[in-house]
């Protein structure tokens, strides 16, 4: 798994080299935006854009000198472009780069991140309709309550994730704004219209107001997308592992041929994938919360985001990525036993349809208090004896027996009557299109 893992393009952007390349981009796209306005010569303007580039190793050698990793790339660049590259980073501070940089490299990260996710979500998508009638225990604190269907609980999946969508979208819209004011925000060097060419150049819009950082409400609200996806694939990881559990084993996540679950027990079939998944969201909250801490800067700025930053936002977005590759594998190769849930549904001997037979006593006379009671009593005893069933122990009942028939009291105890507006739930949220699935 972590294999075939090493090379995406998640992992790509978050290296040195794309750092560089955006931020060259940055300086060549505000040299263009001088040029346009007459700033610099349009000729020069067209030599930095031919001959920009830079060496990593080079800018590494100079930051040993410098220990100052703009000024190291500029020297880089400078190299090779020439006499024009004095017009380079002309009027603009480290932080005009690094934040404008910083935005494109996120809002690269938020794209790739949604191609991912959106192929969870239709993966989801699938399985809530493959087995939208498929009958399985519903349960509260982990203890048997009513009827639900494994295709529900699918359905609440592809819900919850279409809102991570939704966060990410949202977070991708505010963090695509890039600022070339200046040191201090305040345009004292650099024309404002450069700034709005060069924003329109790179695909982002301009910050209304900045001091010498882009304000990192920003990027706290990208990382807090990002830990509310891992809660929720925490939660599905969470629900899998419980259904795996070998007393309940209603699905399982893909257990490959060749592979293995214990050194030591030749028998086990761990939810491995899961479990990955759970640990892994605790560091996406955990980085959260160092973005909101890096909120409130000192006056118009301090570097002690900058630090920070360089490590939770690759961290978190390599790690949601991979998060969302893995559980992608889940839910596509999950394995489910429509028997097992059958057969759990049936191990608390008609106590699941307590309810019902409470609400059908009321509906023939009898106070809530007086049906409850009744209900109750009875429940408890099917409890404790294993021998017992609740609809048979009703039948003894003189209550009961004296307002219904034998039927009607069977009639109780049904699965249809629990799951009668599944097709509502799911035509509300798919709307026509939600049609398939297996027969009970």
């Amino acid at each position: 798994m972590i294999a075939r893992y090493t090379l995406p393009s998640m992992v790509k952007l978050w290296t040195e080299d794309n750092r560089f390349r955006l931020m060259l981009e940055v300086e060549v796209a505000a040299c263009e935006a001088m040029a346009q306005l007459g700033l610099i010569p349009a000729k020069a303007a067209k030599t930095i854009r031919k001959k920009a580039a830079f060496k990593v190793s080079e800018i590494h050698e100079f930051e040993r000198v410098t220990k100052h990793d703009v000024t190291a790339f500029i020297k880089s660049v400078t190299k090779a472009v020439g006499p024009e590259a004095r017009y380079i980073h002309k009027g603009l501070t480290s932080s005009d780069v690094l934040d404008t940089a910083l935005s494109l490299q996120i809002c690269q990260a938020i794209d790739v991140l949604l191609d991912e996710l959106k192929l969870n979500i239709s993966a989801l998508r699938r399985q809530a309709l493959r087995y939208k009638d498929v009958p399985m225990m519903g349960r509260s604190h982990g203890v048997h309550a009513e009827p639900v269907t494994f295709g529900l609980k699918m359905l609440l999946f592809y819900e919850e994730f279409k809102r991570s969508q939704e966060r990410l979208e949202n977070a991708r819209r505010n963090m695509a704004y890039g600022k070339i004011s200046g040191a201090v925000g305040t345009y004292a060097n650099i024309d404002p219209r450069v700034e709005a060419r060069t924003l329109r150049i790179l695909g982002l819009k301009t910050a209304p107001v900045s001091t010498q950082v882009l304000q990192r409400d920003r990027h706290a609200e990208v990382m807090a997308a990002l830990a509310v996806l891992g809660g929720s694939l925490e939660k599905l990881s969470t629900e899998i592992r419980h259904l795996q559990k070998t007393e309940t084993l209603e699905a399982e996540e893909p257990f490959s041929e060749g592979q293995t679950g214990s050194s030591a027990m030749p028998h086990k079939r761990n939810p491995v994938n899961c479990e990955r998944i759970t640990g892994l969201a605790r560091l996406l909250r955990c980085n959260a919360l160092a973005a909101l801490e890096n909120i409130a800067l000192w006056h118009e700025r301090d570097i002690s985001h900058s630090s920070v930053e360089r490590i939770i936002l690759p961290d978190s977005f390599i790690a949601a990525h991979f998060m969302l590759s893995q559980m992608r594998e889940v839910i596509e190769g999950l394995q489910v036993y429509p028997e097992n849930m059958l057969d759990n549904i049936g191990r608390t001997r008609g106590l699941i349809f307590s309810q019902r037979a409470l609400l059908a006593l009321i509906d023939k006379g009898l106070s809530r208090e007086e049906a409850y009671k009744i209900i109750q009593k009875n429940a408890m005893r099917t409890w404790k004896d294993k021998k017992l069933d609740l609809c048979a122990l009703l039948l003894q009942e003189p209550e009961v027996r004296t307002r219904f028939s034998v039927a009607e009291v069977k009639a109780l105890f049904g699965l249809d009557y629990h799951l009668k507006h599944v097709d509502t739930i799911f035509r509300r949220v798919l709307g026509t299109t939600a049609k398939g699935g297996q027969t009970k």
